[in-house]
C-alpha cells in the first residue's frame, strides 16, 4: 500500500496519476495547505522540507519518498514501468523529468505567483516568467514534433511529470497559440482514464477559483 500524502496542484497530480497508471493501491491523505498541515512534525517526519507530494510504501518497511521527481522513478522502478530499462532510453526519460522537474515547474510556478496571487503587480516579474514558460513550452514543441512523447514514441513518467503543468497554461497566462503539437500531446493525455481519475485525486475544492487564488496569495505572502 501506498500511503500519499498529497493536495490538488500539479506536482500533488503527477503522483496521483503515475498511481493510477500503475495500477497501485494507494490511500489518500490530503493536506490543508491554507491551514500549514503540511508543517506540522508528523509530516515533516516524513518530508522535512514540508511540501506536498509525498509517499510512504508500507510494503517496504514504511520507507517514506519525498520530492515529486523522486516519487515518480521510485514508483516506475518499483513496478517496473513508464521507465525504460536500456539506458539510453533510460537517460532520455530522466533527462526530460529533470527538464520538469528544474524548469517547466519552476517557471510556472512563478508565473503563477507573480500574475495570480502576489498583492503587487510587478510587470517586469510577470513577464520574465510568461516567457520563459513559452520558452520551455517551445522546447517540448520542438521535441513533439519529432515524438509521440517527450522522451521517444513511449509514455513514461517524464510525460507525467510535466502534464499537470501545461495543463494549467492559462491560469498561468502563457499562450500556447501555434504549438500545434504541444496541444496534440495534452490532448492525447488528457483522453487517457488513468489521467482523468489521477486529477480527481484529491477531490477538488468546493470554492470557486477566485476564493482559491486570495487564499494562496494569502499562503504565499506569509
Amino acid at each position: 500500500m501506498i500511503e500519499l500524502y498529497t493536495a490538488a496542484t500539479p506536482n500533488g497530480h503527477k503522483i496521483s496519476i503515475a498511481l493510477e497508471e500503475l495500477g497501485l493501491e494507494y490511500r489518500v491523505h490530503a493536506l490543508d495547505l491554507m491551514t500549514l498541515e503540511q508543517k506540522k512534525p508528523e509530516f515533516l517526519a516524513i518530508n522535512p522540507n514540508g511540501r506536498i507530494p509525498a509517499i510512504v510504501d508500507t510494503d517496504n518497511d514504511d520507507f517514506a519518498v519525498f520530492e515529486s521527481g523522486a516519487i515518480l522513478l521510485y514508483l516506475a522502478e518499483k513496478t517496473g514501468k513508464l521507465l525504460p530499462t536500456e539506458p539510453k532510453a533510460r537517460s532520455q526519460v530522466i533527462q526530460w523529468l529533470m527538464f520538469q522537474m528544474g524548469g517547466v515547474g519552476p517557471m510556472m510556478g512563478q508565473a503563477n505567483v507573480f500574475y495570480r496571487y502576489f498583492p503587487e503587480k510587478i510587470p517586469a516579474a510577470i513577464e520574465r516568467y510568461q516567457k520563459e514558460g513559452r520558452r520551455l513550452f517551445e522546447v517540448m514543441n520542438t521535441q513533439l514534433e519529432k515524438h509521440a512523447y517527450l522522451a521517444g514514441e513511449e509514455y513514461s513518467i517524464a510525460d507525467i511529470a510535466t502534464f499537470p503543468w501545461v495543463r494549467i497554461h492559462d491560469w498561468s497566462g502563457v499562450d500556447i497559440g501555434g504549438l500545434d503539437a504541444l496541444q496534440n500531446w495534452l490532448e492525447r493525455i488528457a483522453a487517457r482514464p488513468a489521467v482523468a481519475k489521477g486529477l480527481a485525486v484529491p477531490p477538488p475544492s468546493e470554492k470557486s477559483a477566485e476564493e482559491r487564488a486570495k487564499d494562496i496569495a494569502r499562503m504565499v505572502t506569509r
